[in-house]
């Protein structure tokens, strides 16, 4: 085996050891060089005068032909056989690692590592990686967010399989995390995330670094990002900054990537999840036990120590009382009067039909504003497909038959008299048919010939058991109300004026007289 050359550094400095008088044994001791090789170094020295202290120090080119380099052995790299391919490869791109299993896949009797073939593709000139700089965090400074794709779980309303995500949350500093399995990547289930990270960690951090996922910033730049409305409200409410990443900067949030990595790699292999609770409770337990209490590997710590050591004291106190998340829309209204949110239907007044209005949805409200006025509050939906409706959004001519029900009915008819009530009780007790329509109906016809004529035509229909808008109608237009009513049951007849005739006899009297009533 050839000599391995020093470095003209440690010629140097054995030589100065040598002059100082120093002993081979203790130049050995001090670790520059072997005694053998020191043994040769001062043979070659003393030939050349080198040790006397009083002659000038030797000059590198007289190092370097007192010391000439050794030969090396010349060695064929195991990949030289296949540079045709592997050129080829590495100027499409390709990665060391994947020309490897490229070849190891397509040529059997290729026997070199990975290894062999970076220091092949050194030698072609292929594009080394990129310099990073490592960034450093203080207690309580940053946290990394990012989501990443979860287990398939039966999804609750369809019972189908549907593929989760995995949101991660991890301290900069101690690298504790806090991870939650969703169904989706909507603004609501975002926020609600960081909250319940914020609280998992009894703390908020001072910045929150992001990748730039649409629930987060609605517009990538990396001089102007412009950030999602209802996150900056959020961010405001919580007191922390939004720190996005560079696009296209994968590096940039390295410890977050890392999370997800970690979690899909050491959590979810051989576990079985029954549902979402179930996957969430056992990553919860996981993330206290396991993750919490490893070795980090840059760190060279457990997070979980670190964070109660020095991150958890360092952390903003979290906001009292809790704030609400808010998330904003924008969404049409239709000509029903209501417009489209989460799948539910809300109100907003007539005038407005046709435009775009901003929809600000709470937990347990949602506003509804346009230019920033506010024109209507429901309460939130609680089932897709339902309606929160306010009828005074409707325009007055199309809402004023859906206002008049059957108890309006009753209270204008109890104005009238009892037997214009009675009339629109047994009107209204149709089983079979809505009659509704009919009881606003002659209700309404009090306008027009006054109550006291309504209350003797329900009376005269009563009597005649004709219970029919109808009959109210025509018995008021052919004045039948003022007309004697049918003989009772004791075959006398009686006869109702809305005044008592003026000059006339009593007519039951009159009557009895001629033998028509006994």
């Amino acid at each position: 085996m050839a000599r391995k050359r020093l470095s003209l550094f440690i010629y140097q400095h054995v030589l100065e050891e040598m002059r100082a008088g120093t002993s081979a044994r203790a130049i050995a001791e001090k670790g520059l060089a072997s005694r053998n090789t020191v043994k040769h170094i001062k043979e070659k020295a003393l030939r050349l005068g080198w040790l006397n202290p009083a002659a000038a120090m030797p000059t590198k080119e007289d190092f370097l032909r007192a010391f000439p380099a050794p030969v090396m052995p010349v060695q064929v790299s195991r990949v030289e056989r296949f540079r045709d391919r592997v050129e080829q490869w590495a100027a499409s791109g390709h990665t060391p690692q994947q020309i490897f299993r490229k070849l190891q896949r397509e040529d059997t009797s290729f026997d070199g590592s990975l290894g062999s073939v970076k220091r092949f593709l050194n030698k072609l000139g292929a594009k080394r990686p990129e310099g990073f700089v490592v960034l450093h965090f203080e207690p309580g400074e940053a946290a990394q967010v990012d989501f990443g794709s979860g287990p398939i779980l039966p999804h609750p309303e369809t019972n189908k399989p549907t593929r989760t995500h995995i949101f991660v949350m991890t301290l900069c500093h101690c690298r504790h995390a806090y991870a939650e399995i969703v169904w989706d990547q909507k603004v609501e289930t975002w926020l609600r995330c960081h909250r319940n990270a914020f609280e998992f960690f009894c703390g908020v951090v001072g910045k929150v670094i992001i990748d730039n996922l649409k629930s987060a910033i609605t517009r990538a730049c990396f001089r102007d990002p412009m950030v999602q409305r209802s996150y900056e409200q959020f961010a405001r409410d919580y007191g922390f900054q939004i720190s996005p990443c560079r696009p296209r900067t994968p590096r940039h949030k390295g410890r977050v990537e890392s999370g997800v990595k970690y979690v899909k790699g050491a959590f979810l292999p051989l576990r079985e999840f029954r549902h979402l609770a179930d996957a969430n409770q056992q990553l919860l337990e996981w993330l206290l036990g396991e993750a919490g209490n490893r070795t980090h590997g840059t760190t060279k710590e457990m997070p979980l120590r670190a964070y109660a050591e020095r991150e958890k004291q360092a952390l903003k106190a979290l906001p009292f009382p809790r704030p609400d998340t808010y998330t904003w829309a924008r969404a049409k209204l239709h000509p029903n009067c209501h417009l489209n949110f989460e799948k539910s239907y809300y109100s907003a007044p007539y005038a407005y039909i046709g435009e775009k209005l901003e929809v600000r949805a709470g937990e347990r409200i949602v506003e509804i504003y346009r230019d920033d006025h506010l024109i209507a509050v429901h309460p939130r939906a609680t089932r897709v497909g339902s309606f929160r409706t306010i009828d005074s959004h409707y325009p007055p001519e199309k809402v004023a038959h859906m206002l008049k029900g059957p108890k309006w009915c009753l209270e204008q008819a109890d104005l009238v008299g009892p037997k214009c009530k009675e009339f629109i009780s047994q009107l209204l007790g149709n089983r079979v048919l809505d009659r509704l329509a009919g009881a606003q109906g002659v209700v309404g016809l009090a306008r027009k010939y006054g109550p006291r004529r309504l209350e003797a035509a329900c009376a005269r229909a009563l009597e005649f058991e004709n219970i029919e808008y109808r009959a109210i109608k025509s018995i008021l237009e052919k004045g039948l109300d003022q007309a004697p009513q049918a003989p009772d049951r004791s075959g006398q007849l009686h006869f109702k004026f809305h005044e008592p005739p003026r000059f006339a006899r009593d007519i039951g009297r009159l009557l009895a007289v001629n033998g028509v009533a006994k």
